[in-house]
């Protein structure tokens, strides 16, 4: 008898053990062992066991190993999540098999030898079968689904506890974020504010919704808040960095003339758009959408112009505001020399504008829907075996459970989106389906986007240098690892699950909008790598700049307004103090958003950084390396970015490779 040494590796995830019966078949390309009970009793959460198989013959090449559970009389049926079973031949090979996943059925499961191998280099049929049948089963656990006409499709589920076990949150994971939401909310009823529809009488009064629970930056936004250089500074570094741009030809809607505003050291308007010293922000997708109604009261949402100058200081400060787009004698253009009040309302509507852009395009749309459609067509597509799989799994990590959640808690009809802000509802999904006729490939690789916003040269424009640092050096990886694979563009063209895979993108996440520009198909190795690029990036970086900011410009509710329930002023003089606080959200309202907004912006103790790889789903040398490269890399970015922190007035830490998560998980 021929004895092979079986080691199973189980996760120190909570609750990663089992009692039930774990069986386990090894299959080479000269035969397969029997079917082999292994003792459920040694299978513990972060347990080492080993066993041994006896066969009469050699297996050959092993080629993949089946698993499957059951569970005995009186035992519960509780899921296991191994991570890896390794093991040595009488020939004294060793062979590993990653698995990083819960078994929570009674099937038999599948998991091939750790070598990374494309659909091409399957030589033995065994191999075949078993990538066909891999993708048959995800197929029928990751449906598509329609949530809303005009939005990239979602997984189908009936709810997160309904997704299969291994896209779920840890036990850790969810304990932390059902008790963060408790928490928020009980201290909300503890000072009876989730209930109180009156306006706020004295903005000092806000401070108390959550006085035990600031950030540094929250406290300085509350200070100067009012303050236009913040005000510029929140669009280049603040949660809504993705919207300005330069301006070197006023669009013929928003009439603002030399005379109009002041420009220093005797220069005007005309010279300033020549010096490419003038910015734009225009929220043309925001035009014609109706507000909200909250408690039977109609709410505001505008779509306006916004004009900076980049002032001999270096600071970029607003210098007109139109609140329309359509230019009339009722949409006065509001400027810096106006009232105290007429200024700081314009700025308000602004504010709560961008509060809507930002979440459901920049936040919502660019990084949670798309992260979610990229992690469903990899599940549905890609086996476990492809190196495109191993390469951006850790990149999809807790992302379908979060978006569960958010369709539910958030923009689901009980949603607090839906219920409080003013482009809840109907008005939402209006949003969501203009954007993405909006969205182009090029607006989601940062480089182009950057280029073709003009903003290569802004000083103080943190987001864009980090974003720059980050992107060259994840490009950098995937070049490599995708090159150690793809030699040649005819391997990429030959790859018929990488083919299947970008269809199944442009499909269900572009809803095969051709304007978008996003690659159907791949016909190069460069092609490949870009796209995998944006991919990681998307679900990492972009996701941190737009979603940890939130509480440090949110908590401070007069900075970031989720809806206003006065219209627009439509001619100059009529504001006031009074005025300013009838237009802000009442109480409740205002309490329910900050909450919103707390929540999403926790960190886990399970998070995960970028570059940090506690699954080794590769196994051969190189790509290990690489991983390891990557990850030495974003540390000595790490440092470089806390220096530059250190002498700045607010230090711009969201792209902090530290601060980035591996995937959307919040």
């Amino acid at each position: 008898m021929l004895h092979y040494e079986v080691i199973v590796y189980t996760g120190h995830r909570v609750c990663s053990g089992t009692l039930n019966h774990v069986h386990i078949k090894l299959v080479g390309k000269d035969g397969e062992s029997h079917r082999t009970s292994l003792s459920s009793l040694r299978i513990g959460g972060g347990s080492v066991s080993t066993y041994t198989i006896s066969c009469p013959k050699s297996l050959g090449e092993l080629i993949l190993i089946e698993l499957d559970k059951q569970h005995g009389y009186l035992m519960p049926d509780d899921a296991w999540f191994p991570n890896k079973v390794e093991i040595k031949s009488p020939e004294g090979v060793i062979y590993t098999f990653p698995i990083h996943c819960w078994i929570g059925d009674k099937e038999t499961h599948r998991f091939r030898e750790g070598k990374a191998l494309r659909v091409f280099d399957e030589s033995n049929s065994l191999g075949q079968y078993a990538r066909e049948q891999e993708l048959c089963r995800r197929k029928a656990d990751y449906g598509w689904e329609q949530a809303y006409p005009g939005v990239p499709h979602c997984i189908e589920a009936d709810g997160p506890c309904k997704l299969p076990h291994e896209v779920q949150f840890s036990f850790t994971k969810t304990t932390e974020f059902g008790f963060t939401a408790i928490a928020a909310l009980t201290e909300l009823e503890l000072k009876g504010l989730e209930h109180d529809h009156h306006n706020w009488k004295h903005l000092d009064d806000i401070k108390r919704v959550f006085c035990n629970k600031h950030t540094v930056l929250s406290d300085y936004v509350q200070e100067h808040w009012t303050e236009d250089w913040l005000f510029g500074y929140q669009f280049l570094n603040g949660n809504h960095p993705t919207l300005i741009q330069r301006c070197k030809t006023l669009p013929k809607n928003f009439p603002v003339t030399d005379d109009m505003v002041v420009i220093s050291d005797c220069s005007n308007l005309s010279n300033e758009l020549k010096q490419g010293n003038i910015y734009l922000c225009d929220y043309k997708n925001l035009d014609g959408m109706p507000g909200n109604i909250i408690h039977g009261v109609q709410q505001y949402l505008t779509a306006p112009l916004v004009l900076f100058y980049k002032q001999p200081d270096d600071k970029l400060i607003p210098i007109a505001i139109q609140l329309k787009q359509t230019p009339s004698k009722d949409n006065p253009i509001f400027l810096p020399t106006d009232s105290e009040y007429d200024w700081l309302t314009a700025k308000i509507f602004v504010k709560s504008a961008d509060f809507t852009e930002h979440q459901l395009n920049a936040h919502l749309l660019r990084t949670h829907l798309l992260a979610e459609v990229f992690a469903v067509s990899l599940l549905r597509k890609v086996p476990m075996v492809h190196p495109l799989y191993k390469l951006l799994i850790p990149h999809t990590r807790y992302t379908l459970h979060i978006n569960e959640l958010a369709r539910t808690l958030l923009i689901g009809p009980a949603g607090i989106f839906t219920q409080f802000a003013a482009s809840g509802g109907q008005t939402m999904t209006k949003i969501l389906e203009r954007s993405l006729s909006s969205i182009t490939y090029r607006s989601l690789c940062f480089p182009d986007d950057i280029a073709d916003r003009d903003l290569q040269d802004v000083p103080n424009f943190y987001y864009r240098d980090d974003g720059l640092k980050l992107w060259n050096i994840i490009f950098e990886f995937v070049q490599g690892m995708i090159q150690y694979y793809y030699k040649r563009d005819e391997q990429v063209q030959q790859d018929s699950e990488l083919q299947i895979w970008i269809g199944d993108i442009f499909e269900h996440g572009f809803l095969c909008q051709q304007q978008t520009g996003i690659p159907q198909s791949f016909t190069t190795v460069p092609e490949l790598v870009k796209f995998a690029t944006m991919v990681i990036f998307t679900c990492s970086c972009q996701h941190a700049a737009v979603n940890n900011g939130q509480y440090d410009y949110g908590a401070w509710m007069p900075n970031t307004p989720i809806t206003l329930q006065r219209a627009p002023p439509t001619e100059k003089g009529t504001t006031s103090k009074a005025t300013m606080l009838m237009t802000l959200p009442p109480i409740n309202v205002t309490v329910q958003g900050i909450a919103a907004v707390w929540l999403l912006s926790r960190q886990s103790s399970d998070f995960v950084p970028l570059g940090h790889y506690p699954e080794d789903h590769f196994t051969e040398r190189t790509p290990r390396q690489m991983q390891k490269d990557f990850k030495t890399e974003l540390d000595q970015l790490s440092i470089k970015i806390n220096e530059r922190n250190k002498s700045l007035k607010i230090p711009y830490t969201y792209l902090d490779p530290k601060n980035v998560e591996n995937s959307v998980a919040i």
